[in-house]
């Protein structure tokens, strides 16, 4: 069964750490570029571009997929929840008043752990698009 609840003390930690990770790649004087969309988007496309991460690195990768989140959040009004099922707990992402869920940390990490190479924000209006779609149909 599974239960959809809001963020655990835990689970935000666990969330804030890959994304502190993301946003200190901006210097002291830049960070503030976290906060906006484009700034999000320009670190996801220079991180994936540059090839700094290899495919093995999940943490990292998975930390990219957090900032995905962000993302969704800021741009489609998703809210971070976590979910948990056969023991295991994940962040997600709910859309509110709907049971709709997106699972955005692992959403980098299995393409390029495949060796896919794609554009970010290719993949995330194909993503929007979805998103979009599975709404109207709910």
């Amino acid at each position: 069964m599974q239960i959809i609840r809001d963020l655990s003390k835990e689970t935000f930690e666990f969330i804030e750490s890959k994304r502190d990770w993301v946003r200190k790649h901006y210097t002291p004087a830049t960070v503030d570029n976290y906060k906006t969309l484009a700034g999000k988007f320009t670190l996801l496309d220079t991180i994936l571009k540059s090839n700094w991460i290899e495919k093995q690195e999940t943490w990292k990768l998975q930390s990219l997929g957090i900032t995905l989140g962000d993302i969704l959040v800021q741009d489609m009004n998703f809210i971070w929840v976590e979910v948990e099922e056969n023991d295991t707990i994940d962040p997600a992402l709910n859309f509110p008043d709907t049971t709709m869920l997106v699972f955005p940390m692992t959403m980098i990490s299995k393409r390029v752990e495949k060796g896919e190479v794609f554009d970010i924000y290719d993949f995330y209006e194909t993503l929007k698009e979805d998103v979009n779609r599975i709404k109207l149909e709910a």
